[in-house]
């Protein structure tokens, strides 16, 4: 019998944006109908069209003939998956370089669409909507470091304040420094003098974005022994940081080439970029350093969504994608938060932002074996491509996931993650995934079955009312359900009314 034909993946609708800038040029295809950038293809060539600019004053000819066969693959690749949308954005070298203008128009006649080249204003407040897309009410600075400029945004509770664009990129440090760090430091100082207003940002957040800054974060992960591989929203208290950041600066190449997390194409710059960064702490004083996954890449997609979809909530927007994707009751999730809520009656808007979305997810391993859903799950939640939560939050999702397939799971224990979460935390989601392992045992996904049931939580005692006909919801599951429901909450009784119990 003749096999099916495998199903090609839908990209009609979808937005590519291809970044061409001073080290690499990368091509994003984002799912068009989310508020949260889902990146459907994603790939990068290092061309280093930017290598040389100083010198010279024209774009590299190895990077240019490298970058032609990276953009002829995503002209042909961008064709065939039929995207709706292409932008096309570059960067510094090609904003500076005499041949750049000429760079451009063979490109647009490749893609048949014009090419943007960003003045340094466009590139930093595009890097500051990148992050914006993650966390929109981001309070503090944004530092974007690329190949040829960094970009340095203030916001204030996601309202611009000053920027500037300076030729600080990782690139360009190499040439001024021409291995020389007391020279490179010269450089550095030299240019973020101008900077007056970095102050502004004292003991508030400084946001991190950029590959060559990336790889600083993943310095840090690997020599704390961090328990998570998720950069975007991986925090770094100031002296922290300032340590850290001095231990690279040191640090001969090959104690860095020894650091497997580390590109080794990264390593020559990485002092140099440390050095940026740890200036520009010791200005702003900032008490947490903030890295992002996101970019000016995800900054362009933010701004070409339609409004409605700009202002979504991105956790809670993903979330419910997710559902809509591989769930099998798109609407359970908001049924349980309204039916255990009496269990929470005093929460913070980010408690019960996290507690809806612990509940909309509630149901992503449903397709896996029961003996695996509660250790898939939590690796899931964990790792998931959401943006709009930091680490706890994210710490404490997968352990609400993990305890509601589980009630008792003991996998997590050696993998360091608990210290993510304080106690108070660890507790809160022990109690969500008891209640949802209670909603999930009396209606099993059916849509508003749940509501025929009431639940309230008083001076300790929890009581579960179940209707008159109550015998669909009676079992012995439900009671013991309810019993680890009050001790995860910390209650002395629990009661079940009505059924046939």
């Amino acid at each position: 019998m003749e096999g099916s034909r495998p199903r090609q993946m839908a990209l009609d609708g979808g937005i590519a944006v291809l970044d061409i800038g001073s080290n690499s040029v990368r091509m994003v295809i984002y799912d068009g109908y989310a508020r949260v950038p889902f990146p459907l293809f994603n790939e990068k060539f290092a061309c280093g069209l930017g290598r040389g600019l100083a010198k010279t004053g024209k774009l590299s000819p190895e990077g240019v003939d490298l970058a032609k066969k990276a953009l002829t693959r995503f002209c042909k690749m961008a064709r065939f998956l039929g995207v709706a949308r292409t932008d096309l954005l570059a960067t510094a070298a090609m904003r500076e370089a005499e041949d750049g203008p000429d760079f451009a128009k063979w490109i647009e006649n490749l893609f048949e669409t014009k090419v943007t080249v960003l003045s340094g204003d466009d590139e930093a407040r595009l890097a500051a909507h990148g992050v914006l897309c993650g966390v929109p009410d981001a309070d503090g600075i944004v530092g974007d470091l690329g190949g040829g400029s960094m970009d340095v945004v203030a916001l204030e509770h996601g309202r611009f304040g000053n920027y500037e664009t300076l030729p600080l990129g990782h690139l360009r440090l190499q040439e001024a420094a021409d291995g020389n760090m007391e020279k490179a430091a010269a450089y550095i100082e030299g240019h973020l003098e101008k900077l007056t207003w970095l102050s502004g940002a004292r003991s508030r957040n400084f946001y991190i974005v950029g590959g060559a800054w990336r790889s600083i974060a993943r310095v840090f992960m690997f020599r704390a022994m961090y328990p998570l591989s998720v950069i975007d929203n991986y925090t770094v208290p100031k002296d922290k940081a300032i340590r850290l950041l001095n231990g690279i600066i040191k640090a001969s190449p090959d104690e860095l080439s020894a650091i497997p997390t580390v590109a080794k194409r990264r390593i020559p710059s990485l002092p140099l970029v440390s050095l940026v960064m740890r200036r520009i702490i010791e200005i702003a004083e900032p008490a947490h350093l903030v890295f992002s996954g996101y970019s000016m890449r995800e900054g362009q997609f933010l701004k070409s969504l339609p409004e409605d979809l700009r202002y979504e909530d991105p956790l809670l927007a993903a979330c419910s994608r997710l559902v809509e994707q591989r769930g099998r009751f798109e609407a359970h999730g908001h049924e349980m938060f309204e039916w255990m809520s009496p269990l929470f009656p005093v929460e913070s808007k980010d408690e019960r932002r996290l507690r809806l979305a612990t509940c909309l997810l509630s149901d992503i391993s449903w397709f896996e074996h029961p003996d695996f859903r509660a250790a898939h799950a939590f690796q899931r939640v964990l790792h998931l491509p959401f943006a709009g939560l930091t680490h706890r939050d994210r710490a404490m999702l997968a352990f609400a996931i993990a305890f509601r397939y589980d009630g008792e799971p003991k996998f997590f224990q050696d993998t360091g993650i608990q210290e993510l979460v304080d106690d108070e935390g660890l507790r809160r989601a022990r109690a969500l995934g008891a209640a949802l392992r209670l909603a999930n045992t009396l209606s099993h996904g059916v849509s508003d079955l749940l509501q025929k049931t009431t639940m309230t939580f008083d001076g300790g005692e929890l009581e579960l009312t179940l209707p008159d006909d109550g015998i669909l919801f009676s079992s012995d599951p439900v009671q013991r359900r309810v019993q680890a429901l009050v001790k995860a909450l910390d209650g002395s009784k629990g009661t079940v009314i009505g059924g046939s119990v």
